[in-house]
């Protein structure tokens, strides 16, 4: 780059000039993913990444070609309709930031939607961004629906090629094969090219995976500062977690079917937690429980049944009337 012109390619072009991400002693670059789409129940993943922008400060870097990265046919963007004509539309956007932490110290937020398309290019392309600025560490945001209670605190679980680097969260401790996502390709790919790359689960209760769930997004920026030491602020996701637990505990009250099923999980959650096994799986039990689809179908049930008929505009339950 001869400095006189942003840099491109034909997945992302460059902002100019290119902001710089203050270091920290020489401790390196983190970069956080934080993609929205596959994994991002209870949409903690997107609330997580605009918490960051909002709260920090924060300037572009790259924005990402979404017409080469996205396939509308599988994600219709929004389009606003007066009744007259088209006013506008809401197109999905991916793109890179430089943030300040609390402290003074710099890192790269990757974050909008998931790619589609051409995964290996997009990695490549990011690849390329952390080269340049120096990255060291890459962390990525999921979250994803558990049979968990809401009247808990958010759990987590963590994975990653460097293992010491997790500290004491939670591990899965069993291997599988799941459908991948770019996430996880990521991960991946960065780790062989010998980043120290991790990714971090968020458990959402299943019965809340269509709505805002700002406690995860809280769990995950707190799993973030231990992973990385960058200190994120969550007072404001704190606040706005409590409010949505009122609302909840509201939905949940007098309802007992509803609340059968959530003092099961509670027990389930608290029999987990005591025993501290750290390769038990929150998804086992002793007892019958529900399963998560029934407990979806059910709670959907329960809200249909409300004056209010689903989320309000912030993607969360209404009060019942």
């Amino acid at each position: 780059m001869d400095g006189q012109s942003p840099e491109s390619s034909s997945l992302y072009s460059m902002e100019f000039p290119t902001p710089a991400v203050p270091d920290d002693e020489g401790k390196g670059t983190v970069l956080l993913h934080a993609l929205e789409g596959f994994a991002d129940a209870g949409h903690a993943v997107g609330l997580a990444a605009q918490h960051i922008r909002d709260s920090l400060d924060s300037e572009l870097v790259a924005t990402f070609d979404a017409d080469e990265l996205i396939d509308y046919r599988s994600r219709r963007p929004t389009i606003e309709f007066s009744g007259d004509s088209f006013t506008g539309v809401t197109m999905p956007s991916l793109s890179m930031h430089a943030v300040t932490d609390t402290s003074g110290r710099g890192f790269l937020l990757l974050s909008g939607s998931e790619p589609d398309l051409k995964w290996e290019r997009f990695v490549e392309a990011v690849a390329r961004l952390a080269e340049r600025f120096g990255v060291t560490d890459v962390v990525g945001l999921n979250a994803i629906p558990m049979a968990v209670p809401h009247t808990r605190p958010s759990t987590i679980t963590a994975h990653g090629s460097d293992v010491a680097a997790l500290g004491d969260l939670p591990r899965w401790g069993s291997s599988m094969k799941l459908p991948a996502s770019a996430s996880m390709l990521l991960e991946l790919r960065l780790a062989e090219k010998s980043y120290r790359a991790s990714g971090l689960s968020v458990h959402v209760p299943h019965y809340l995976a269509q709505s805002n769930y700002p406690a995860a997004s809280a769990r995950l920026l707190q799993a973030v500062t231990t992973v990385t030491d960058l200190e994120l602020p969550v007072s404001a996701l704190e606040n706005a977690a409590s409010q949505m637990r009122e609302q909840i505990d509201n939905e949940v009250s007098g309802n007992s079917e509803i609340e059968s099923v959530v003092h099961a999980l509670e027990e389930q959650y608290d029999s987990y937690t005591k025993v501290q096994e750290s390769r038990a799986s929150l998804l086992a039990a002793e007892d019958e429980l529900p399963s998560g689809d029934e407990l979806g179908a059910e709670f959907e049930k329960f809200l249909a049944e409300q004056a209010g008929n689903g989320p309000d505009g912030n993607g969360g339950p209404q009060s019942a009337s």
